[in-house]
C-alpha cells in the first residue's frame, strides 16, 4: 500500500495540524451498502410510535385549552425523537440502515420523514442490500 504524507506543518503562520498517514486512492473501496436486521425492524417500530406521539402533540396543541396535555406530549414527542435519532443512528454505525434514513429523520416532518423512509426502502429497497448481499433493484 502506497502512503502519502503531508506536507510538515511546523513553522511560522502556519496552522499546526497534523494530518499524518493518508491512504491513496488506488487503494481506496467504497464502504458496504447497509443490510436491514434485527435492529432495523425496532427502528421501524419506534417511528411509528413517535409518528403516534407527534400525532397526538399536533392535536392537542391546535385544540385550544389542552394547555398541559400540549406540555405532556411536547415533552415525550421531544424525548421520543431524541430516542429514535440516537436508535436510528446506532443503526447507521453498525450498517443496518442507510444514512438517508437518518436525514430524512432530521426534516421539518422528523418521524414522519423516518416512516417515509422506511417505507421507500423496504418497498423499492433504496440504499440497501439484500440479506443475501445482492444489491437490490429499484422499482
Amino acid at each position: 500500500m502506497k502512503i502519502a504524507r503531508g506536507p510538515s506543518t511546523s513553522g511560522r503562520g502556519r496552522s499546526g495540524a497534523n494530518f499524518g498517514v493518508v491512504a491513496t486512492a488506488e487503494h481506496a473501496e467504497p464502504l458496504p451498502k447497509p443490510v436491514p436486521g434485527t435492529l432495523f425492524k425496532w427502528v421501524k417500530y419506534a417511528s411509528w410510535f413517535e409518528s403516534c406521539l407527534f400525532t397526538a402533540l399536533l392535536f392537542f396543541w391546535i385544540a385550544a385549552g389542552y394547555d398541559s396535555q400540549t406540555a405532556l406530549f411536547g415533552l415525550l414527542h421531544g424525548v421520543g425523537y431524541l430516542g429514535l435519532c440516537a436508535l436510528i443512528f446506532w443503526a447507521v454505525m453498525r450498517r443496518e440502515a442507510p444514512w438517508p434514513l437518518f436525514a430524512a429523520t432530521l426534516t421539518p416532518v422528523g418521524p414522519f420523514g423516518t416512516v417515509i423512509g422506511i417505507e421507500l426502502i423496504e418497498r423499492r429497497g433504496w440504499g440497501v442490500e439484500g440479506p443475501n448481499g445482492v444489491l437490490r433493484q429499484d422499482g
